[in-house]
Parts: C-alpha cells; structure tokens; sequence
C-alpha cells in the first residue's frame, strides 16, 4: 500500500513538472491563463458542496479550490485559504486563491455576494500528492484548460 501510495505521488510530481514546464510555453499572460480558465468552469467542475448555488450566470461559484490548484500546477507559487462568513456572522465556507512572489491571484472571487466576507487569508502548503477532494473536477478543469491553452498558440 505505501508503495502504491509513493508511486502515485511521484506520478503526480512528474505531471505538475511536465504542465509547468509546457506552461510557460502556452501562457503569454496571466489573462490568457484567465480566459481559459473561465472558458473551462462548468458545473462539473463546482465543487459539489457548492453545486446548488452553481449556475452560467456565477461561473466561478465553486471553482477556487480547484482553479487555485491548476494555477500552481502552471506558474507555481503558494495557496492561499480564509474563512468565509455570512453577513449574520455564520460560517458559511471557505476560500481560495494563489500568491506568486508578492502578487495574488484570486480568479474567482466575484462568486461571493454582498452578504459573504472573505476573511483574512493564510498561506496553506500544496499538499505533495493528487487532491483528495474533488479530484475529477481538479482533473477535468486542468485537462480542459491545457487544451485551451495549446489551442491558442499560434
């Protein structure tokens, strides 16, 4: 089991070497990297506690844990995470975005509404091996925003 385990992860270092390294080939700015993101958000890739609220007119609702995780798999960096409340006070979740040197990257923080706060963020360590939590959606955003990112070099 720990072998398998051990394999996995090393598969997975392989693949986030190889995306970043084909990356920085693809990407010529950050709002290429965003327009295929958003063109990939779809409700199979919301994150399932979020579906109920998903809809086209608030694509990113439910896309920051795996939209933070296809960014640095792209251009590196740290994650970012902080509570989110509702007006009341109430839990209501939690967010997440990037921070590459000094700069953060918070591609999905029109998801909230007026009644969400995004409280304070704390940087969170990429855990080293493949996400448990909403792996297919982490999956098929990343597939599908790699393809749209090979799809528009000339």
């Amino acid at each position: 089991m720990a072998g398998s385990a051990s394999r996995d992860m090393a598969a997975t270092d392989d693949a986030v070497r190889s995306v970043r390294k084909t990356s920085t080939m693809m990407i010529e700015s950050l709002a290429t990297l965003e327009d295929a993101l958003r063109s990939s958000w779809g409700a199979d890739t919301c994150d399932p506690v979020d579906l109920a609220d998903w809809h086209p007119g608030n694509p990113a609702r439910g896309q920051c844990g795996v939209t933070v995780l296809v960014v640095n798999d792209l251009l590196g960096g740290d994650l970012v995470m902080a509570e989110v409340s509702n007006a009341d006070g109430t839990r209501q979740g939690v967010h997440y975005w990037n921070r590459i040197g000094l700069l953060d990257i918070d591609l999905t923080r029109e998801q909230f509404t007026s009644d969400e706060h995004i409280g304070t963020g704390a940087l969170l360590p990429r855990p080293p091996h493949a996400p448990t939590r909403c792996l297919d959606e982490y999956e098929l955003l990343r597939t599908r925003v790699l393809a749209a990112l090979r799809s528009s070099v000339p």
